[in-house]
């Protein structure tokens, strides 16, 4: 008998410690400053869908903040600081990633307005653009490269550092320079152009023309984006995918708000499971964004 009032006082305790802890945390990888994606403010697309995600796995929502900038798998979930990259690309061999749940396109960006009229990579009137910006490193400057129109290029830093406060050093500065004539076009990552468009249609400015690109016959211009995991965490994998099955539609119309050129997704390819194996990630070593 004294065991057995024992054994039920501990249950007791263990049952009171159950109902009293805290919910499950998922802990976000957040860069502090880098709209439209994420900042301390919440205000990026990337913090709108934790929120949706965390909510369907019962979890109380955290960041750790960290810049999107090269080290950091190393820095984040490597060093088990957090949880899950939120917009990472398909394949991205770092992680583990998810099934996609977007899909978008680098796209030309001109001035509605004045600025030239180009339909493609491919158009003939590339030729008469001379002054078009790209971000260095990105699939964008290759592709010019190849049609021979590097000698057109102005390249613009990839990554942005929230430490670093100078405004010329920043990715949506290639954007700024399309409005003031520095450039005649430029070729940006599609949820950083549809941000930027429809900010400066809000705030009063001129119309900008985006035109999404296809992808060529070698360089890929258009990229499906996942969530990104610990390599190998399988079971916290299977979770997420399960909150993008439950809030596709909610997902959606949070990208649509921020501007994002949608894409329907590609038909899934028979073979390996996604973030089984290796594959060739559209970006810069440990640089999720392509």
């Amino acid at each position: 008998m004294r065991w057995t009032i024992i054994t039920l006082a501990g249950s007791v305790a263990l049952l009171a410690g159950i109902v009293g802890a805290d919910p499950a945390e998922l802990k976000v990888c957040s860069d502090p400053d880098n709209l439209p994606y994420s900042n301390e403010r919440q205000e990026g697309f990337e913090n709108k869908i934790a929120e949706i995600v965390a909510k369907d796995l019962g979890a109380s929502l955290t960041n750790f903040w960290w810049p999107h900038q090269r080290g950091l798998v190393r820095n984040t979930l490597r060093a088990d600081k957090c949880d899950v990259l939120i917009d990472i690309p398909k394949g991205y061999d770092l992680v583990t990633w998810t099934k996609p749940y977007y899909r978008s396109a680098y796209v030309l960006v001109t001035k509605t307005d004045g600025g030239p009229k180009v339909n493609s990579l491919d158009d003939p009137a590339m030729k008469q653009v001379k002054r078009i910006g790209v971000h260095m490193n990105t699939p964008p400057s290759d592709a010019l490269g190849d049609r021979g129109l590097q000698d057109n290029m102005r390249t613009y830093i990839t990554f942005n550092d929230p430490r670093d406060p100078d405004p010329e050093r920043r990715p949506l500065k290639m954007l700024e320079d399309v409005l003031s004539g520095e450039l005649d076009a430029a070729i940006v990552w599609g949820p950083l152009a549809g941000y930027f468009a429809k900010l400066t249609q809000k705030n009063g400015g001129p119309a900008l023309t985006l035109v999404p690109l296809a992808d060529d016959r070698v360089i890929p211009l258009t990229f499906e984006m996942s969530m990104g995991v610990k390599k190998g965490d399988q079971a916290l994998k299977a979770k997420l995918e399960q909150a993008i099955d439950h809030h596709q539609t909610e997902i959606r119309q949070v990208l649509e708000d921020y501007g994002v050129p949608l894409l329907p997704l590609k038909p899934p390819r028979v073979g390996p499971p996604p973030g089984a194996g290796s594959a060739t990630s559209p970006a810069p070593a440990e640089q999720p964004k392509p």
